[in-house]
């Protein structure tokens, strides 16, 4: 078998975006999120009112991927096993077998996470961290590449159960599906006009154009990019910068810190460079720190926002040269 080069691997990346544009109008930083996730080995939060093409996002992007994809509508009376799977008895021998849940697939839709009880959003912690699950005992292997796309609703709050820090901390980025500017929605509706069915993704024209070798060519390309000491100890002061802040309770975490290395590393590699530079840094900085944050009480009364004050603290921070 022919190893895949990490040009090669990098062309069949960027194709992807093409042929996501295909079924999907006005989302690329969510594209270029899901990518980098994919190559980091990590999940992503996605956040958007309905409509705005969340699902078909994730369902397009496998198709273009050749990857499993699956949806798990999150309710209040989810259980753990509705998506990890349990333990049933086999009607033909009368013995227990482990019938899989949907989390066994490669790209994971969690839709409205924020809908189900503590209990089952932490189903999903062993496996966004370790790439399995545990049913009785037993640790049983996810499929690669995994990666769960979450999406939670920021208008709708009732009935909703707020992910605690360490399930957000679990995500390597967290990106806002805005609504499309009156250009990219002027084009939804004149394919829709012309009868795109979101339902039916391959009539859009879409088609496998990468797979899971070059995800996995890219991940090998990605851990081998240069990062400078300046630029690691640019992310690290970043860090204490927010750590330091008057307005915040809660700053980034190392974990935090690492996680912005690797998005920037895999950024730097999409780009087609084999080093970071202190922009891949500031581009990638807000979608892996800002969910990170928690706002002191006093700073949420006096309407401050979360995304100021990590823009505060980037400013702050010399910019290596």
């Amino acid at each position: 078998m022919t190893e895949i080069s990490s040009g090669d691997a990098r062309e069949r990346l960027a194709a992807v975006r093409a042929e996501v544009a295909k079924a999907v109008v006005g989302q690329d930083a969510a594209v270029s999120g899901l990518l980098v996730a994919l190559l980091c080995g990590g999940h992503v939060l996605m956040e958007g009112v309905p409509g705005v093409a969340k699902t078909l996002l994730v369902r397009t992007l496998a198709a273009a991927l050749s990857v499993d994809t699956r949806r798990v509508q999150f309710t209040p009376d989810l259980m753990p096993g509705d998506i990890t799977g349990s333990m049933v008895i086999d009607s033909n021998c009368g013995e227990l077998s482990f019938r899989e849940g949907p989390i066994f697939t490669n790209l994971l839709l969690a839709d409205e996470i924020n809908r189900t009880p503590p209990k089952t959003q932490s189903a999903l912690l062993e496996a966004m961290e370790e790439g399995q699950v545990s049913v009785d005992g037993v640790s049983r292997q996810l499929p690669r590449p995994f990666l769960v796309a979450a999406t939670q609703n920021p208008v709708e709050y009732e009935g909703t159960y707020p992910l605690p820090e360490a399930q957000l901390d679990r995500f390597l980025l967290k990106v806002v599906l805005p609504i499309p500017d009156r250009e990219a929605e002027l084009e939804i509706l004149h394919r829709h006009a012309s009868g795109f069915d979101p339902r039916d993704v391959a009539g859009a024209g879409v088609t496998a154009v990468a797979g899971a070798d070059d995800i996995d060519a890219g991940r090998r390309a990605v851990a081998a990019v240069q990062v400078s000491p300046e630029v690691t100890g640019y992310i690290v002061d970043i860090a204490r910068a927010t750590r330091e802040s008057p307005s915040l309770s809660l700053g980034v975490s190392p974990r935090g810190a690492t996680a912005l290395l690797r998005s920037a590393r895999a950024w730097a590699w999409l780009t087609g460079r084999d080093f970071v530079t202190p922009d891949d840094v500031k581009a990638l900085a807000h979608a892996t720190l800002v969910h990170r944050l928690g706002l002191r009480p006093e700073a949420e009364l006096e309407g401050v926002d979360v995304a100021q004050v990590l823009a505060s603290a980037l400013g702050s921070v010399p910019v290596p040269r």
